[in-house]
């Protein structure tokens, strides 16, 4: 064959991420109105050197941005002059 034992017996070990989960949730509801970066800093403050892009991951904040419908283009139109003149007098405030 064209495969290693060792490649044939692989099985990858897929990380735990529910200590995160629990971290996240407990720092969020304590704190209501921080954002991502500063709930990341109390993480990383606490000790644990989880790469924020995980940590994001988990928060399930990597969401698809809804981009805005583009608008059909419009025809320009002509402005209409004014069919009598102004008298200048009819302006005076």
């Amino acid at each position: 064959m064209g495969l290693s034992r060792s490649a044939y017996y692989y099985q990858p070990k897929l990380p735990d991420d529910s200590m995160i989960i629990a971290i996240l949730s407990d720092i969020a509801e304590r704190h209501l109105r921080w954002g991502f970066p500063k709930c990341f800093h109390r993480i990383r403050k606490l000790g644990y050197q989880w790469n924020h892009k995980r940590v994001y991951c988990e928060l399930k904040l990597n969401l698809r941005v809804k981009r805005k419908k583009r608008i059909p283009p419009r025809t320009p139109e002509k402005l209409l002059a004014p069919n009598k003149q102004v008298n200048v007098g009819q302006w005076i405030l």
